[in-house]
């Protein structure tokens, strides 16, 4: 298409991408990186979207080495540490793209808005599949994720010191059962304390109420609501994992239901346990994120409860680094069987089989989409 063809390279010369990304260590960074170079644009340093979630702002040179983003980006993608004198008091054209379903394509989609802003801040999709991307896209993907993204120093040096006083080995853990996490699932827990349904109450917004019936049903059984920490622990258990196994929670502040885990499993760390408390409460929520991204990384095994924008990264890392025993935990499996009446013994076995594979292969869940970094420009 020459045209197409045409506009992008009209595109490098006169506008600006500036990415949006819902936390630090997430894909939609390393997606940003691509999409500029699908386009063909100059990107300014990423911008965190962090006041929703943390109600705190940190930018990218909090968590991440910047002139080793920009060396290692260069040839893939011009990249800028501050918007050019020309377009620099404009506010950009948001374009968010998080609400894109399937298969889409960024050139059409988001190209428009760019040559006729010029300076657009883009949010981009959380499903696009990766390996659909152009070969020179796939590249600039890989380049920006596994080599580019580097802690900067003071935040490496602190994740070293927190990676150094976790006694060895241990598992590394990533529990998700916060109250907005839950509220957003729109799932039911009739088990809770009153404590953690007033709190899911508080954060559930007007259009999450908690799916009843049929459509309850079929939602918890797709593997759609989180695992509480007690079931967290049961499936551990189940696969044969030690209860004095030691473990890092790799997990944000205001978990729920936590007495669930650390009754069964009493060998836990965290980084408020085991940061000075000044360190700690001084950190940025992206800092606490990058903490625990980088102790998960290199930990001797790791397990998620959710596969999110985290997971993802660090599951992708640990494949890329040959790193084997990784492990994503079935919550449809867990809902299936408990939903057809197992429990006890009968439900740890079945829990064991639906793991089995994965288990014994050491690594659960690999991302197809990641496997094509081999691509170079």
């Amino acid at each position: 298409m020459q045209w197409c063809a045409l506009l992008i390279g009209y595109v490098m010369s006169s506008s600006v991408v500036i990415i949006l990304a819902s936390g630090a260590i997430v894909l939609q960074l390393c997606d940003g990186i691509a999409v500029a170079r699908l386009l063909n644009a100059t990107m300014v340093l990423p911008k965190f979207e962090v006041a929703a979630y943390w109600n705190e702002s940190s930018g990218f040179a909090d968590v991440f080495d910047v002139d080793h983003f920009i060396e290692q980006t260069r040839g893939y993608v011009e990249v800028v540490k501050d918007m050019p004198e020309e377009i620099s008091l404009k506010e950009p054209f948001k374009v968010d793209c998080r609400k894109q379903k399937g298969h889409f394509d960024y050139v059409e989609t988001v190209l428009p808005a760019l040559l006729q802003h010029r300076y657009i801040s883009l949010t981009p999709a959380m499903s696009q599949r990766k390996d659909r991307y152009p070969s020179h896209a796939k590249a600039c993907y890989c380049q920006g994720c596994y080599n580019a993204l580097k802690l900067n120093k003071k935040v490496e040096a602190k994740a070293m010191e927190l990676l150094q006083a976790i006694p060895k080995p241990f598992l590394s853990l990533h529990l998700r059962f916060e109250p907005d996490m839950v509220a957003y699932s729109r799932c039911e827990y009739s088990a809770l304390s009153s404590k953690s349904l007033d709190a899911i109450e508080a954060a559930r917004g007007e259009d999450r109420n908690v799916l009843v019936g049929d459509a309850a049903h079929l939602w918890r059984n797709r593997g759609k609501c989180p695992l509480t920490p007690s079931e967290t622990a049961f499936i551990l258990q189940a696969l044969g994992i030690p209860t004095e196994t030691n473990i890092y929670l790799a997990a944000g502040d205001g978990l729920m239901e936590l007495d669930g885990f650390t009754s069964i499993y009493k060998n836990m760390y965290t980084k408020s346990s085991l940061l000075t408390h000044e360190d700690f409460e001084r950190m940025h929520g992206n800092t606490k994120a990058a903490l625990d991204y980088y102790v998960s990384v290199n930990s001797d095994a790791y397990v998620t409860t959710f596969f999110g924008n985290m997971d993802k990264m660090v599951t992708a890392m640990r494949t890329m680094q040959g790193l084997q025993k990784t492990l994503v935990l079935s919550r449809r499996a867990f809902a299936n069987y408990t939903a057809a009446g197992l429990a006890g013994d009968q439900l740890a076995k079945a829990m064991w089989d639906a793991h089995r594979e994965d288990y014994i292969m050491g690594r659960g869940l690999a991302l197809p989409e990641h496997c094509f970094c081999e691509f170079k420009l």
